[in-house]
C-alpha cells in the first residue's frame, strides 16, 4: 500500500510538471463585426475533440485523490494502532508495575513471614535450650541420687557379699608341726596335703608328685600329708613313680589311711617311712593278678605272668622284707588268710604287720579352713574312670590303657573295674 501510494505521487508530479510546461492559449483576435446574417436554419453543433493530456490529468488527479484518501484512510489506520499500542502499552507498563508492586509486596510479606517464622524458631529453640539445661540438671540431680543410691546397694552387697565369703573361711589357721601325731593320739594334717582315691593311674602320680615336689620347695621341713579315703590300688608304674616321689623328698611323707587301701595303695602306705591309720581302717595285701583279652597263645600268657612275677618280686620283696619274712611266706601267709590270696586286716592288726606305723584315735584337718560346700565356678571336671552300664544291666567302669611293661595291681572282685 505504501508502494502503490508513493508510485501515485510520483505521477501527479509528473502531470503537473507537464501542465506547467505547456503554453497558455492566447486569446483569440477580434473578428470585425459581421453583417447579420439573414436567419437562416441553425446547423447542428459538431462533437469536441478530446484532449488526451487533459484526460491523463484529470485521471492521476482522481487517483491522486485516491491514493490520497488511501493514504490518509492508512494513516488514520496507523494512528489508531499506534495509538492502541501506545494504550497497549502503558497498560502492559501498568501490569508489570503493579506485577512488580505485588511482587515486592509477596517478596517483603515472604521476608516479614520468614522473619517471624526465624524469630518464633529462635524463641523455640531458646526455649529448648533453657527447657534442655533444666532437664540436664533434674537428669543430674537424679543420676547423682541414683549413684548415691546405687553406691549404697553396692555397699550393702558388697558387704553381703563379704560377709558371706567370710564366712566360707574358719577363723583358725592351718597349724604346721615337725611332728605331727601328738601324745594323745591326734594326727594333725596341715594344708600340705595330697588327696589318693580311686583307682591309681598315671594322671593320678603326675598329680601327686607334682604337689610333692611343690611342698619340698615351699618348706623341706614340715611333713606332707598323702591321704587315703578309699583306693583298690591301680597301675604299679604309676605307684612306683609316688613311692620314688616319696623316697627322694626331703620334707617326710605321711601316708593316712581313713577307710580303704588295697593292692598297690597297700603297697604305698606299708612301704612309707611314716603312714598312720584309723582302727577300723582296712589294708589290703593281694598277689598281682592279670586278665587277659583277647586271643593270646601260650608263649604270650607265659610272657605276660613272667612279667607279673617281676613286678611282684619288686614290689612284694620290700613289703615282706619290712614284715621279716620272705616272699614266699608273705604268699603263703596270704592264702592262710583266704583262699583267694587277699590278705586284709584292720588298721591296728595292720600295725602288727607292720604295714602301717601309727594307729591314730582322731585326725585334725586343719588345712580345711574354708567351707567344702562352697564350690568354686570353673570348668567341670570329667572323671578319668566314667561308669557306664553293660548289657546286661551292671555298672562297671573302663581303667585307661596301660603303657607297655605295666599292670594292674587292683583290688577287683567283683570285675567293676574293667580293661577296654
Amino acid at each position: 500500500m505504501k508502494t502503490t501510494t508513493r508510485s501515485a505521487l510520483v505521477l501527479l508530479g509528473m502531470a503537473t510538471a507537464l501542465v506547467a510546461q505547456e503554453p497558455a492559449a492566447s486569446p483569440p483576435a477580434a473578428a470585425p463585426a459581421a453583417p447579420p446574417a439573414a436567419e437562416t436554419p441553425a446547423e447542428p453543433a459538431k462533437p469536441a475533440v478530446a484532449d488526451p493530456a487533459k484526460e491523463e490529468i484529470e485521471k492521476l488527479t482522481v487517483e491522486n485523490g485516491l491514493a490520497e484518501a488511501r493514504l490518509k484512510a492508512e494513516t488514520n489506520g496507523l494512528r489508531s494502532e499506534v495509538t492502541k499500542l501506545k494504550m497497549e502499552k502503558e497498560l502492559l507498563a501498568e501490569r508489570m508495575a503493579l506485577s512488580a508492586v505485588k511482587r515486592q509486596a509477596d517478596q517483603e510479606g515472604e521476608v516479614a513471614k520468614m522473619e517471624a517464622e526465624r524469630a518464633q524458631l529462635m524463641r523455640d529453640a531458646e526455649l529448648a535450650k533453657v527447657r534442655a539445661e533444666y532437664l540436664t540438671n533434674q537428669l543430674k540431680v537424679v543420676q547423682t541420687e541414683a549413684g548415691i543410691e546405687v553406691s549404697k546397694l553396692q555397699n550393702q552387697i558388697a558387704s553381703i557379699e563379704m560377709d558371706t565369703k567370710r564366712r566360707t573361711y574358719a577363723d583358725a589357721k592351718p597349724v604346721y608341726l615337725e611332728n605331727p601325731l601328738r601324745e594323745d593320739g591326734t594326727l594333725v594334717i596341715s594344708d600340705r596335703r595330697i588327696a589318693l582315691n580311686g583307682p591309681i593311674s598315671m594322671s593320678t602320680a603326675e598329680h601327686i608328685t607334682d604337689r610333692i615336689d611343690f611342698f619340698n620347695n615351699a618348706d623341706k621341713k614340715m611333713p606332707i600329708f598323702l591321704v587315703i579315703d578309699q583306693s583298690p590300688g591301680g597301675s604299679v608304674m604309676a605307684g612306683y613313680q609316688i613311692l620314688k616321689a616319696m623316697e627322694s623328698s626331703d620334707a617326710p611323707v605321711h601316708v593316712v589311711v581313713k577307710s580303704f587301701a588295697a593292692s598297690m595303695a597297700a603297697g604305698i602306705c606299708t612301704l612309707a617311712k611314716e603312714s598312720s591309720a584309723y582302727p577300723n581302717a582296712v589294708i589290703l595285701h593281694p598277689q598281682i593278678s592279670s586278665t587277659l583279652f583277647g586271643q593270646i597263645n601260650l608263649t604270650e600268657q607265659a610272657e605276660i605272668v613272667k612279667e607279673s612275677q617281676r613286678w611282684w618280686t619288686r614290689l612284694a620283696t620290700p613289703v615282706a622284707d619290712k614284715m621279716g619274712i620272705t616272699t614266699d611266706e608273705f604268699i603263703k601267709r596270704m592264702y592262710a588268710h583266704s583262699t583267694s590270696g587277699d590278705w586284709s586286716e584292720f588298721g591296728e592288726e595292720a600295725q602288727k604287720l607292720k604295714w602301717v606305723n601309727h594307729i591314730v584315735k582322731g585326725i585334725e584337718e586343719t588345712s580345711l579352713t574354708k567351707n567344702p560346700d562352697v564350690k568354686p565356678a570353673a570348668a567341670p571336671v570329667v572323671a578319668e574312670f566314667p561308669e557306664e552300664i553293660d548289657d546286661k544291666g551292671k555298672p562297671f567302669s573302663y581303667l585307661p590303657r596301660l603303657t607297655p611293661k605295666d599292670v594292674y595291681f587292683l583290688y577287683n572282685p567283683d570285675g567293676y573295674y574293667r580293661m577296654r
